[in-house]
């Protein structure tokens, strides 16, 4: 019986060609483009999932009150892990402080640097590292370091290492106490090359074993067999508040929601990339259901030509059952057929996907489930795609006249929901640009052009960050440099304890603070407002501040220049302000921040400005052989400060691009159903075009007589998508506070555009029609 119905549907396949290339054609990009996002979506929502703990581990979020805001981070200060110890015996498993740290190591004459963690005893267990050499309570032992196999091959050659040496840094001698497989690309420890010991004397944290205001280190919890990480995230809440004056909680995060709800609000981690997860989600299955649609829609339009044998089938016997199974394996041949296209479709495309979604997305040819998944969705694509006419056609009756009505409605109805989603999908697109734009063309009271910034908080550098400055100038290649305590892409410190004549005694204000060199303002081109910059050598300045604007709003200062903020119970003379720098997120307004003159300790960044009459390639390679004089590393560090702000918009440029993509080809598709509407309309009106070209009627009008059905459905198809998109995007906007206005323009030109494309689609049709010899189209049957 399924061989009969396949035969009998290949016949039909056969019998159409434009009609089944043009389907398969369209189901097949549109597969292609489900299958793409639906491995990209898998792979973000199952990050961190290959753990064998994650449901029972945890991250320590610490939750402040202060400047009548809430501030929600992933920080902890070292006294925690003791105290969650003490209290919580029955419920955790173990517990891990990590700090985050940059070294480089030197075996021999082979120097490597890397990215890694100090981390306590109990952190690879938590974790579940795999250890191919050694044994993971190693790190019980100060002078013991865990490598990744990737980190061992590059320092030794080899992943059999336990037991032998390498420096870190300057002078310190670690050995290897074993080494551990590589993390998967979709961890969130992927990053981390070397585990160091927590007991090591070089440690942050051992400074801050009793300092309950240090909070730049993580806190992770493994829970025992049968705890709940949300009951216990309300348990541990008011663990530090004695320490912290009540101003601060504390709350879980989950592991599973680390990679997805990575965006704090109102006290609590939401749904960030989740939301680009769904906004790809969501357009995969828009070009799947328009790949459907056109299937129907031709399906539907042929309808008339196949009343005659629906009629005569049952006539016969057949049942409406039968019927209906007959023009749903036509579909899910045709399905099967778009399936081996789209393979082929999504193989090529998938390096180009790769680089757009910043993801290495891989396709798992050798895994039975992906190929049971793939067949599954065929079928209900096919099943989607043919349910409509197979219900439709199947119901016709012998001897009865097929309801060219009822046909023409279904077709103009799947016309109309088609290009509603194309054009939705295209305002979109237009309004994400304009708002990443907009962001982009915000001013940022500084100039980044030609800024690099070194990291100098590695043993050699600290301390001689002066040095340094007078060899670099000294090159030719440098314009200006000076310390700072905080990239010009961020604010890496908030500090207590500030206060000011005015302000309410009930609050406890916290201000981003850097601690900056003399040359910092002239380094970045910031604007003096009020006041004057930090003078080099001039002993007033070492305790004096420089406000930013949104500093001065914040204190309330009026005229703020030659008043004082005392801090920690010593006068500070305000002697500038600046205009605000944005150094934050490109979307928020600019938090509070104050400038004073760096310590040694506090001296973590070089800005550096390159002097723009040397070619980029030497002047960086001048300031090069200068670092590795100080610091003798294969390569020096640094990063362009203009690409490092570009990076914060990173998010919104995926979404844009895709975006950008998927509706251009959500739109073809649309258009290749079009092409296929028109072709039949064109051969359904033959004669009675052939009558008006003999009556006189010209091309173009009969062009416009074709064209002008289609035209209407898309303009009806703009009624509906403008509102609906107007109402998601606007939601969607909420989210920014800079945040670009929804112009009209951008729903008229997406409008236009849809009627443009359009015409595009069937104007070969309708001119090739309208161009035919009326006594062929009249002659023939």
């Amino acid at each position: 019986m399924l061989r009969n119905y396949l035969l009998i549907a290949w016949r039909h396949l056969r019998k159409g060609p434009l009609f089944s290339s043009v389907n398969i054609a369209g189901l097949a990009m549109g597969m292609a483009i489900a299958l793409l996002i639906g491995l990209w979506v898998w792979e973000q929502v199952s990050f961190d999932h290959w753990h064998p703990k994650h449901r029972r581990l945890g991250e320590v979020l610490s939750i402040g009150r202060f400047n009548g805001t809430v501030d929600v981070g992933l920080y902890a200060s070292v006294p925690m892990a003791a105290a969650l110890r003490v209290q919580y015996p029955d419920d955790l498993a173990e517990v891990s402080l990590m700090a985050g740290v940059g070294e480089t190591f030197r075996v021999s004459d082979k120097t490597l640097g890397g990215w890694g963690a100090w981390v306590q005893a109990g952190f690879p267990g938590m974790f579940s590292l795999s250890m191919i050499r050694g044994n993971a309570g190693a790190l019980k032992d100060p002078g013991a370091i865990l490598l990744n196999a990737s980190m061992a091959r590059g320092l030794f050659g080899s992943a059999d290492v336990v037991g032998r040496s390498l420096v870190m840094g300057d002078s310190t001698v670690l050995q290897v106490g074993g080494v551990y497989e590589d993390l998967p690309e979709n961890s969130s420890m992927a990053m981390y090359s070397f585990l160091l010991s927590w007991t090591n004397a070089g440690c942050p944290g051992r400074e801050s074993e009793d300092d309950w205001t240090n909070h730049h280190f993580q806190l992770f919890v493994e829970l025992k067999e049968g705890r709940d990480l949300e009951a216990m995230s309300a348990r541990i809440k008011d663990l530090s508040k004695a320490h912290m004056k009540g101003l601060e909680e504390l709350a879980l995060h989950p592991m599973d929601k680390w990679h997805l709800y990575d965006r704090a609000e109102n006290g609590k981690m939401v749904a960030g990339r989740l939301q680009s997860v769904r906004i790809f989600g969501f357009i995969g299955g828009l070009v799947l259901l328009l790949a459907c649609i056109n299937f129907m829609n031709l399906s539907t339009a042929r309808s008339e030509k196949r009343a005659l044998e629906t009629g005569i089938r049952k006539v016969l016997g057949s049942s409406r059952g039968q019927l209906i199974a007959q023009f749903l394996g036509e579909s899910m041949l045709t399905a099967f057929l778009a399936l081996l296209l789209a393979m082929g479709l999504m193989a090529l495309s998938l390096p180009w996907f790769n680089a757009m979604a910043g993801r290495p997305v891989r396709v798992p040819w050798g895994n039975g489930w992906w190929w049971l998944i793939v067949v599954g969705f065929t079928g209900v694509t096919g099943i989607l795609a043919g349910s409509y006419p197979a219900f439709y056609l199947s119901a016709f009756q012998p001897g009865k006249m097929v309801s060219k009505r009822r046909a023409g409605l279904a077709r103009k109805a799947l016309v109309v929901v088609q290009f509603t989603i194309s054009m939705s999908l295209t305002i979109g697109t237009i309004v994400v640009f304009r708002q990443l734009q907009f962001a982009k063309d915000r001013p940022v009271g500084y100039s980044r052009a030609g800024l690099i910034t070194l990291p100098v908080n590695r043993p050699e550098l600290i301390g001689h960050a002066d040095a340094l400055r007078q060899e670099l100038l000294l090159t030719g290649a440098v314009v200006d440099l000076a310390v700072s305590s905080s990239p010009t892409t961020n604010v890496n410190n908030s500090m207590f304890g500030y206060d000011w004549e005015g302000r309410d005694p009930r609050t406890v204000p916290v201000i981003g603070t850097l601690f900056v060199g003399y040359e910092f303002g002239r380094t970045v081109g910031w604007t003096m407002l009020e006041g004057r910059d930090f003078i080099p050598g001039n002993p007033a300045d070492s305790g004096a501040f420089i406000l930013n604007e949104s500093a001065v709003r914040f204190t309330g200062l009026k005229d703020p220049v030659g008043k004082v903020i005392r801090w920690h119970g010593v006068d500070h003379p305000i002697v500038g302000v600046v205009k605000d720098l944005v150094m934050e997120s490109p979307y928020q307004p600019v938090s509070p921040v104050l400038f004073t003159l760096a310590s040694n300790v506090r001296q973590r960044y070089l800005v550096v400005r390159i002097a723009a009459a040397l070619p980029v390639q030497e002047a960086l390679a001048r300031i090069g052989k200068v670092v590795h004089r100080w610091d003798p590393v294969d390569d020096f560090y640094y990063w362009w400060v203009d690409e490092a702000y570009g990076a914060k918009f990173l998010a919104e440029e995926q979404v844009g691009r895709l975006a950008g993509v998927f509706g251009s080809l959500a739109v073809v598709i649309s258009c290749l159903g079009l092409f296929g509407l028109a072709a039949f309309v064109a051969e359904q009106r033959r004669k009675e075009i052939g009558i008006r070209k003999v009556l006189g009627a010209s091309v173009v009008q009969l062009w416009g007589l074709l064209s002008r059905e289609f035209v209407v459905l898309v303009g009806i198809a703009f009624c509906v998508a403008a509102p609906v998109a107007w109402v998601v995007l606007h939601r969607w906007l909420q989210a920014y506070t800079y945040r670009v206005g929804l112009s009209v323009w951008v729903f008229v030109g997406a409008g236009f555009l849809g009627v443009f494309v359009a015409l595009l689609a069937v104007s070969g049709q309708a001119l090739r029609a309208a161009r035919m010899n009326p006594t062929a189209a009249l002659r023939r049957d």
